[in-house]
């Protein structure tokens, strides 16, 4: 059972909790390699086969499959190029690791006894999709700014703990093409990492188009002119339209955070006040 633990100066904050690149590569290796060690990627990618002298995954030649997914050479195999990845690769290679492990079951097993190798029939994926996420998220969070791996196996930014329940609550909306999914997509885009200025922006823009799409029941519910400004910043912060009368002289990405989680926030409201004055 993996230890989640954190000792006497990852605790008390005497020792800086941020990992650098070096220690990232160095772990994410020791990762891969206890996986590999128990068999997680056999169904997939690496089963030796000391009788046939080849690999046995389904996938076959992993270098030309990881060459055609992620259109990047010279990644394979982990235990010879692991000490020259970059950290796109190594991000690049825990999502397709993620798709790519299953737990061995051990029913009909057969074992090398020469090889000292025990080849598994069985697998199940969903389980070591959730226990290889849980080993990962522990790096992921304490490197750099940190990061976390979401159940869909990709990388995000880390949410700062305050705002986690906001990107987690329930979207009370019975319009799931219109709104619920518009939101989804707008948060998994805005957090995605390697997320760029402008898919941020796009993000925003997503955001304020929901709540443009309720204005006519945020009308009966809040003021005109409370409704006015919910809109001004995105109409006049070149987030919606393009004009020479828009304020484009800001720092993008801490503005942009900002008005992510105002407007995050603001469609909650709305949609809690608006369904409140229906159920009255």
């Amino acid at each position: 059972m993996e230890n989640k633990k954190r000792y006497y100066s990852q605790r008390t904050g005497k020792k800086n909790l941020e990992m650098d690149f070096i220690a990232l590569r160095k772990i994410f290796f020791s990762i891969y390699k206890e996986f590999s060690d128990r068999a997680y990627f056999d169904e997939y990618l690496d089963d030796y086969c000391p009788d046939t002298g080849g690999n046995s995954g389904k996938i076959g030649d992993v270098s030309a499959y990881i060459l055609r997914k992620l259109r990047k050479d010279n990644l394979w195999p982990i235990y010879e190029k692991w000490e020259a990845y970059t950290e796109e690769d190594i991000f690049d290679l825990i999502e397709f690791l993620f798709d790519h492990i299953s737990a061995p079951i051990d029913k009909e097993t057969n074992y090398h006894s020469f090889y000292n190798h025990t080849h598994y029939k069985y697998f199940e994926q969903e389980k070591g999709k959730e226990e290889f996420r849980d080993v990962v998220n522990e790096i992921l969070n304490d490197y750099g700014p940190g990061y976390e791996m979401g159940t869909n196996g990709e990388i995000y930014t880390l949410v700062q703990e305050e705002f986690r329940p906001l990107l987690t609550a329930t979207i009370p909306t019975s319009d799931p093409e219109n709104i619920e999914s518009k939101m989804t997509k707008a948060v998994d885009k805005f957090r995605r990492y390697g997320s760029t200025l402008d898919e941020r922006r796009e993000a925003v823009r997503s955001l304020a188009d929901c709540l443009e799409y309720l204005r006519k029941d945020i009308e009966k519910v809040i003021a005109k002119k409370d409704d006015a400004d919910l809109f001004n910043i995105a109409n006049n912060f070149g987030i919606r339209h393009h004009n020479d009368k828009q304020k484009t002289n800001y720092d993008s990405a801490i503005w942009l955070s900002w008005m992510f989680y105002f407007y995050l926030a603001t469609i909650h409201a709305c949609i809690r006040l608006i369904n409140k004055k229906a159920d009255k």
